[in-house]
């Protein structure tokens, strides 16, 4: 996901046409939530853990069936990489259930604006380095266990605390105390120092710098509160877990299915308008597609590669092409043999040149995706066309030879350039037509690296064992520039503790990040992350590749809207 897809790449891209969101150009005074900072969307594989009231897709088609309250319907995932744990949720899958699980402090709306949902009031002091949070009064967890400002406090301290080894730890990388609980060999149950529990419904939080964008980054799954239960094994609760949502676990079959049931005793926003949400495990997106086909599937959010072209023209379905907020690329560890140093950074440059986006768009995607231009997205404030004055992104196979022997000069390339990627998702044609152009540009070995299941490649990546360059990309969990350029790229995200997989770092790009968190000025920070972003062109931790559209389709009798992160409203589909 996280994140974020949050990831690191979720199972659902989005966007190839630009959405200027009018809302994220008004900057909003100081004050509780409607004050403002910086705001955009998240990916991080960074995403927002509530998203209620999202906006609704094109509707091609009237349902002329009476809709029931009473029926289960049935959607597509693959397997969670790391179970159910909100704090330690990485991977689109693992969202999709999470967040339906779990209710936080705030929701994005299908604009991307930011509105309340647990909290009452959430107001920065005048320079944005201090929050207080104020919580609604009698929230519970679905056991009825009370949730207070020290259930947040505590879950907060939990996922940041290394003794706790959640993916989502960087996160809180800007609270007061983060650092102290970075030794793994740590107490567990130490708190963060920035967070002061004031009364049951007040939580002051102090930040070790200014950051305009807190306000949004709270919005992240990793920030969604946590009973009592999740301290004493987290690794089981991951499997049982109990939220405050619009759902309940009900069956958490692995490699199967993942069953959640209406839980009755709800009283948020996101009220559940069907009985439950069936989570089908697929091990290829063309499984899935076959099953919506043929009438065992009420819902699929990702399109497979091979049905891009004719999926519209389907009599038995419901098709949707829709703008989004994904970025995609591939990453180059810096550990990997011939990627290091200035030879590493020809050939990065090399590949960059090496790959022909806009052939590999038509010839696979049937246009769905739009080459990249920066790292964020085309909805996002920020995103620029013009971004890439050196045509670092442009395909030039003489320049790409060019660089690739400069880098030879000063060691010769040995070995085959491998890409991973997970079979059971939407990847390998675009991986091995990516090779292939590689191969043939630069007259090198160069092939794709499939792994079986998605949390196999998760799983390899997060233990740095992988030994090639893999598939990534972002879709930040909160709508604002940070969400795709500080899980992914930042110091403070490497070694483990957040997106940054390819453990990428650099001083200046730290440096320009944490002035464009001190910068209230949404214009001002926003020329402070592409100044940033400039130094990713020049750096390439990661390929970048294209921006792609949401491509989903649901069965006729069905009724589903898709929110501004392009993922289905899972607690509105009704059939």
């Amino acid at each position: 996901m996280r994140k974020a897809f949050r990831q690191e790449m979720p199972a659902c891209y989005a966007v190839s046409t630009i959405i200027e969101r009018t809302a994220m150009n008004n900057q909003r005074p100081h004050g509780n939530i409607t004050a403002g900072l910086l705001k955009p969307i998240t990916a991080a594989l960074s995403i927002v853990a509530l998203l209620a009231g999202c906006g609704s897709v094109e509707a091609k088609d009237t349902v002329t069936k009476v809709a029931s309250a009473d029926k289960v319907v049935s959607v597509n995932v693959t397997e969670p990489s790391n179970g159910l744990l909100p704090s330690d949720t990485s991977d689109m899958s693992g969202w999709k259930v999470v967040s339906q699980l779990y209710d936080g402090l705030v929701t994005f709306d299908t604009e991307g604006n930011e509105t309340l949902v647990e909290a009452e009031s959430i107001t920065p002091n005048d320079d944005a380095s201090e929050y207080t949070i104020v919580l609604k009064p009698n929230l519970t967890f679905s056991n009825g266990e009370k949730i207070t400002a020290d259930t947040y406090a505590k879950s907060w301290s939990f996922a940041a605390n290394a003794a706790n080894g959640q993916v989502g730890a960087s996160i809180f990388e800007d609270i007061q105390g983060y650092d102290e609980l970075q030794d793994a060999e740590g107490s567990k149950t130490a708190q963060l120092s920035g967070l002061t529990v004031v009364d049951d419904t007040t939580l002051k939080v102090k930040l070790k710098a200014s950051n305009s964008a807190f306000l949004y980054k709270i919005g992240d799954i990793a920030f969604l509160p946590m009973p009592s239960e999740v301290i004493k094994n987290p690794k089981a609760y991951g499997q049982k877990p109990i939220g405050n949502g619009p759902y309940k676990l009900k069956a958490y079959k692995s490699g199967e299915e993942i069953i959640l049931e209406k839980d009755d005793s709800y009283k948020g926003p996101r009220e559940a308008k069907n009985a439950g949400i069936d989570f089908k495990v697929y091990q290829s997106l063309d499984a899935a597609y076959s099953d919506l086909l043929a009438g065992n599937l009420d819902v699929l959010d990702a399109i497979p590669t091979s049905a891009l072209k004719t999926y519209q023209n389907e009599k038995s379905i419901t098709a949707v092409s829709k703008p989004g907020p994904s970025f995609s690329a591939f990453t180059i560890s810096q550990n990997l043999y011939h990627f290091q140093g200035e030879e590493g950074k020809y050939r990065r440059q090399a590949i960059a040149h090496a790959i022909d986006r806009e052939n590999i768009a038509n010839a696979i995607f049937g246009g769905t995706v739009t080459p990249a231009t920066d790292f964020l997205a085309p909805v996002i404030k920020g995103y620029d066309t013009d971004l890439d004055t050196d045509g670092v992104l442009a395909y030039d196979e003489t320049k790409a030879e060019e660089l690739w022997a400069k880098a030879d000069a000063i060691s010769p390339w040995s070995g085959t350039f491998r890409i991973a990627y997970s079979a059971d998702g939407t990847d390998k044609e675009w991986v091995e037509a990516a090779a292939n152009s590689i191969r043939n540009a630069l007259g090198i070995d160069a092939e794709s690296y499939p792994f079986a299941t998605s949390k196999e490649l998760r799983s390899a990546i997060q233990e740095r064992t992988i030994d090639a360059a893999f598939k990534s990309g972002m879709q930040s969990d909160y709508p604002h520039p940070e969400g795709y350029l500080v899980q992914a790229y930042d110091s403070s995200a490497a070694d483990g503790k957040g997106l940054n997989n390819g453990d990428y770092k650099s001083d200046e790009f730290d440096s320009l990040i944490d002035q464009a968190a001190a910068e209230t000025d949404l214009d001002k920070a926003v020329s402070l992350y592409q100044q940033s972003e400039r130094v990713l062109l020049k750096d390439l931790p990661v390929i970048p590749l294209w921006y792609t559209n949401v491509t989903a389709a649901s069965a006729k009798n069905v009724e589903v809207s898709y929110n501004y992160m392009g993922v289905p409203e899972y607690n509105a589909i009704v059939k």
